[in-house]
């Protein structure tokens, strides 16, 4: 049986990404361009599932004024497209990677939503996810939409589609959380903002990821860099560590990992095989300079050299 698959990004960009040897603040830089890429969490993830064979439909807004590379990606993927074309442009965000590997990112403001359009995309968007085995939702809210209208559309979706899996942060995590999604794919930064503590240890991942599994939220997994990821669902916990890699950009390891989990669930793999092959997806993406899977081979070897630790 087809499983269907939707990506939801509210807040797409365009990444500039690009490296230099250190980051002067208040002095000029010369950064190498790696690669302009019409992106955005969710857009990554479906990306990534496309190149691993998987049908996928995309929606959430696009700037009108400058839409043209999310189209010219959206037709060369074949990936169906139910994204809500509106006024303005989409965002630039600059992505840069030092000689050390430490990203530095600067994400700028894109379009604003009026209330007429956010109203639209509520009805369109619940018309049609209903229909879709698995719905990730990931990143940011655009300006005109609020955590609370956010909360209130996740509540709809998920008595529409039981599996939503959610990445975002700050504001947008807290607000999603109220809707008791599937899955959450917060890195330790983001699940350390909403613990509101440091989490320095793995045993303080562990205890604050089951702290939102009695949220009723089935699956937590963490995104811990070179550290690797970490899953907490009803059959245990697992930490997944990959193999030293160079890092060329950070840049969409964790929609990448996303990716990796939901094509497992799709799969119907068991959390130990989908975890490593969620780390071993997120690997390969820090060593290029754009998110996709070019190469199975290459995938399956970073596979072999996962390296999974049960923890209870």
């Amino acid at each position: 049986m087809t499983r269907k698959v939707a990506t939801i990004t509210l807040n797409p960009a365009y990444d500039l990404v690009g490296s230099c040897s250190t980051l002067e603040i208040g002095d000029v830089n010369l950064v190498r361009t790696t690669g302009l890429h019409a992106a955005g969490k969710g857009v990554n993830v479906a990306k990534v599932l496309r190149n691993l064979g998987i049908d996928v439909t995309v929606g959430g807004f696009l700037g009108r004024d400058n839409q043209d590379g999310f189209q010219q990606l959206f037709s060369e993927l074949g990936i169906a497209n139910r994204f809500q074309v509106v006024p303005g442009r989409t965002r630039i965000n600059v992505k840069l990677t030092d000689n050390s590997g430490k990203d530095t990112d600067f994400n700028f403001s894109g379009f604003d939503i009026p209330a007429l359009d956010w109203d639209r995309f509520v009805t369109d968007s619940l018309s049609w996810l209903g229909q879709f085995d698995m719905v990730a939702i990931s990143g940011s809210l655009p300006a005109g939409v609020s955590p609370d209208a956010f909360t209130d559309w996740m509540m709809r979706l998920r008595s529409l589609c039981s599996c939503i899996i959610f990445d975002s942060s700050r504001e947008t995590f807290a607000a999603g959380l109220k809707s008791s999604p599937w899955l959450v794919k917060p890195n330790r930064r983001e699940l350390e903002i909403w613990a509101n503590r440091s989490l320095p240890t793995i045993e303080d991942v562990v205890s604050t990821a089951y702290e939102l599994r009695e949220q009723g939220i089935a699956h937590v997994v963490v995104s811990l860099g070179a550290e690797g990821a970490l899953w907490v669902n009803a059959s245990g916990a697992w930490l997944a560590q990959p193999p030293v890699c160079e890092v060329v950009s950070t840049v969409g390891a964790g929609d990448s990992m996303v990716a990796g989990l939901i094509y497992g669930f799709l799969m119907r793999e068991s959390s130990e095989h989908s975890l490593r092959l969620a780390t071993a997806v997120s690997a390969l993406a820090v060593s290029q300079s754009s998110v996709g899977i070019n190469n199975r081979l290459e995938l399956a070897a970073m596979m072999s050299r996962v390296k999974l630790i049960p923890l209870n």
